[in-house]
């Protein structure tokens, strides 16, 4: 869980007009390429407020990488909310669609998934760090739904691999969006279309671990 949460105080509207800036800013230049001043001047602050609020520009770039992250997750939670004794496949379902939401998200500022993206293609010395308190919670809760599909006699390695061939079928739909708009232009992403899709991958992930499982059982005897 990330230890850092915007506060609710008087110092709010500064504190936000320079996470905005910040984040603008790094998703356009990148980390190395931003500056502070670039991002006080857009922000209508002075340097001494980063300094008050996130004590370097590290710090400034590491808020602003969290702050993404939770506005993501707070919006779509990987169980959407689902009541405590959910079953594997329906944990399995709202974390497919929960994926799929915030990959599509059209809602929030188009800086988010840019700066996400080039942290991926340029990391920086966040992104360790990004990778334990964001993506690690992610992957193991989707291999904890994964080893309760298959019971005990899947091996690590197994639920390893078929945690990443789901995350994979959802992020190849974002990652290669402009091949598959010239393969397929009637392709949308709308409400609906996020819905089938998340259906799809979740009956299609399930055909495949119940194969699996069978194949495993079968060769235990």
């Amino acid at each position: 869980m990330f230890k850092y949460e915007a506060t609710m105080n008087s110092d709010e509207g500064t504190e936000k007009r320079l996470l905005d800036a910040a984040g603008e800013i790094f998703a356009e230049y990148g980390y190395r390429g931003a500056t502070i001043r670039q991002i006080c001047e857009k922000a209508g602050a002075n340097i001494a407020a980063v300094n008050y609020h996130f004590g370097d520009k590290d710090g400034l770039y590491m808020a602003v990488l969290r702050f993404v992250h939770q506005a993501n997750v707070k919006k779509y939670p990987s169980n959407l909310g689902l009541r405590s004794g959910a079953t594997a496949e329906q944990r399995l379902r709202a974390y497919v669609q929960s994926l799929l939401c915030r990959i599509f998200e059209e809602g929030r500022p188009g800086w988010h998934m840019k700066l996400m993206a080039r942290e991926m293609m340029e990391p920086t010395r966040a992104f360790d760090t990004l990778v334990e308190e964001a993506a690690r919670p992610l992957h193991q809760e989707l291999s904890s739904i994964i080893r309760e599909l298959f019971g005990p006699r899947a091996s690590d390695t197994t639920v390893r691999l078929c945690t990443l061939s789901i995350l994979s079928q959802g992020i190849y739909y974002h990652r290669a969006r402009p091949v598959i708009s010239r393969l397929y232009p009637w392709q949308r992403y709308g409400p609906k279309e996020i819905d089938a899709l998340a259906e799809h991958i979740t009956e299609f992930s399930l055909l495949a671990l119940q194969g699996m499982a069978k194949k495993m059982k079968d060769e235990s005897r």
